[in-house]
């Protein structure tokens, strides 16, 4: 198999600190700069282990990210899960779109480990005819066009893939239906993060989210100037502050 080298800006990354670890998830064809911010703030402000696993695929090609599973992204993220129980007494996780995915996937999934959840733009639900009928469409192309960059803030600009691969966006779905239904299994206190103005997820998943999800303790903070890439975009740091909240509450 290729092998591709990893782009600039879009290695994992690793903050030591104190025992409270933060786990931290990119999404769909997006990269660690993403949410290079939100770590280095929680690093810096909260004293905080932090880290960013690249997921497999992402961050060098995507004819990479069309050799990569569900399983594969998982798996990366499990991996980063036992780097921080090595280190931590405490962990949380966080994460955007797809990420917020795997950190809703991961909380249910590891529920006697995960302390509090934090997702942001999470895809649940993405009501996209156009997008369900090439996953396997016979003859659909290999690609399709980008969906990185939703971004209200000018001039910032996020590193994603130029084009997504059709083999992921079947792997993509079939997260999201594993994770609809593990719902009702996160019971860890939960920070949901929503953009009101969201051209990829649509915004009714966060408040889906809220009210399906396990936890009593739960909460749904609406962001007002934001799109899709929140983490990159006006509200970024009302979310690292309202997280260093949530964690220093719940630790």
């Amino acid at each position: 198999m290729e092998t591709y080298p990893v782009l600039p800006d879009a290695q994992p990354f690793f903050f030591e600190g104190n025992d409270i670890g933060v786990l931290i998830s990119h999404g769909f064809t997006g990269t660690t700069q993403s949410m290079r911010y939100l770590g280095e703030k929680l690093a810096h402000d909260g004293g905080f282990t932090v880290i960013g696993p690249r997921l497999k695929g992402h961050g060098t090609d995507p004819r990479d990210m069309a050799q990569s599973t569900a399983e594969d992204w998982i798996r990366s993220i499990e991996e980063a899960l036992e780097t921080l129980r090595a280190r931590c007494s405490t962990v949380f996780i966080t994460g955007l779109s797809m990420g917020g995915t795997l950190t809703l996937y991961m909380a249910a999934m590891h529920a006697d480990i995960i302390k509090g959840a934090i997702p942001i733009n999470a895809a649940i639900q993405l009501h996209s005819p156009d997008m369900a009928m090439v996953a396997y469409m016979q003859g659909a192309p290999e690609m399709l066009p980008g969906i990185g960059s939703d971004i209200k803030q000018p001039g910032s600009v996020e590193l994603a893939y130029p084009l997504t691969p059709v083999r992921a966006i079947r792997e993509i779905y079939a997260l999201m239906g594993v994770t609809h239904d593990l719902l009702p299994r996160v019971v860890c206190p939960t920070l949901i993060f929503q953009s009101k103005d969201d051209h990829v997820v649509p915004p009714p998943n966060g408040p889906f989210i809220l009210e399906h999800i396990g936890a009593t303790d739960k909460r749904l903070l609406w962001l007002e100037n934001s799109y899709h890439v929140a983490t990159l975009d006006n509200d970024k740091e009302l979310i690292a502050n309202e997280s260093l909240r949530f964690i220093q509450e719940h630790s």
